[in-house]
């Protein structure tokens, strides 16, 4: 009897003395399964990361321990973890005290309708304090549109340079001088011609929401122009001779072979910009006052209570986190959309 008929058997009896092996489907067997080979491969894909965050654990206990700020001892991993905890209790605890604004206003419109069917209604919105998780959220949304928006332009403009060596050739002084402008020199003039040219009594996004989100645009872009470029100007000329052959319009030719042939090199320059326009959202967000996660790392660093640099270091982590989720995100999307299924992404 082999391993796989081995397993088969006592999966069978286990199954008959619990009386579920009814629920098994009918042929149902294991196939002959290296299972030292599986254990090796868990083992290094789970445990060695497990092991490398708990020994980063141990040595930043070790050294908050000894180490002394102005606000107090430097917060250790359980410190961390107990801001944590609080902050989300203070979410919930603000979500409650909504939840009984619009209850009490309902009950209130209710009594006036009573008496005066014909009566004005007005909801007025809750405007409580943002909690950390309500600014996690208007960062993503904020790097989200900003990003949205740099790649709508930096795809078409870097396929274009990539296809036209003249157009290359006229832009690129442009982007290699754009391209190393920190953000921090972007953002008092985006400020200032946001404020000179949104003006309107009914705005649909605010001020500093559209001011973090054309900075993250700006240093989104130059990644992305780039690496299309490179992309789509180093095709196989084999596929380019190919259209010329079919005779393909200028569209088909560009969304049947320019764009997958160079999705790689674009989606390269895609994750590079989106790490780096989150990177730019908590600066550039700490100096627009957009209610995000910058907003709150400053504005506990200006409280500078004895919780502060805790919560900073949950905020730390919390920024962290979202940028490697984004990155996988962007990974998935990049394994849906190419050609190569069998292409090794990291």
């Amino acid at each position: 009897m082999n391993k796989g008929d081995d397993m088969n058997a006592r999966v069978e009896s286990i199954m008959g003395i619990i009386g579920w092996k009814r629920l098994l489907p009918s042929g149902f067997k294991f196939k002959n399964i290296n299972w030292n080979e599986k254990f090796s491969l868990l083992i290094n894909k789970l445990g060695v990361p497990l092991v490398a965050i708990g020994i980063f654990l141990v040595l930043w206990a070790g050294m908050a321990s000894q180490i002394q700020t102005s606000l107090g001892q430097l917060p250790g991993p359980a410190k961390v973890w107990e801001q944590t905890v609080a902050l989300f209790d203070e979410h919930k605890e603000e979500r409650q005290k909504e939840t009984a604004f619009y209850e009490r206003q309902d009950i209130r419109n209710a009594a006036k309708l009573a008496k005066n069917p014909d009566a004005e209604i007005k909801t007025r919105p809750y405007t409580g304090q943002p909690t950390f998780f309500d600014q996690i959220l208007t960062s993503v949304l904020t790097v989200a549109t900003g990003f949205l928006l740099a790649s709508l332009i930096a795809i078409p403009l870097g396929i274009i340079c990539g296809l036209s060596n003249t157009i290359y050739t006229a832009l690129n002084p442009l982007i290699q001088v754009f391209k190393p402008v920190s953000p921090l020199a972007w953002l008092p003039i985006v400020t200032i011609v946001v404020s000179a040219v949104y003006i309107t009594d009914d705005p649909m996004f605010s001020k500093s929401f559209l001011t973090s989100a054309i900075t993250v645009t700006l240093c989104c872009l130059w990644p992305t122009i780039i690496n299309t470029t490179v992309g789509v100007s180093t095709i196989d000329k084999d596929l380019i001779n190919v259209s010329r052959v079919l005779r393909l319009g200028w569209f088909t030719k560009v969304t049947k072979i320019v764009v997958p042939a160079s999705t790689p090199m674009m989606f390269a320059g895609l994750r590079v910009s989106l790490g780096i326009g989150w990177m730019v959202l908590i600066a550039a967000e700490m100096l627009a006052q957009n209610p995000g996660l910058g907003k709150f790392v400053w504005d506990e660093f200006q409280n500078g209570s004895s919780n502060s640099m805790a919560r900073i270091m949950v905020a730390v982590f919390a920024i962290g986190m979202i940028g490697f989720l984004l990155d996988r995100i962007m990974l998935m999307l990049q394994r849906a959309v190419s050609w190569d299924k069998n292409a090794v992404l990291r």
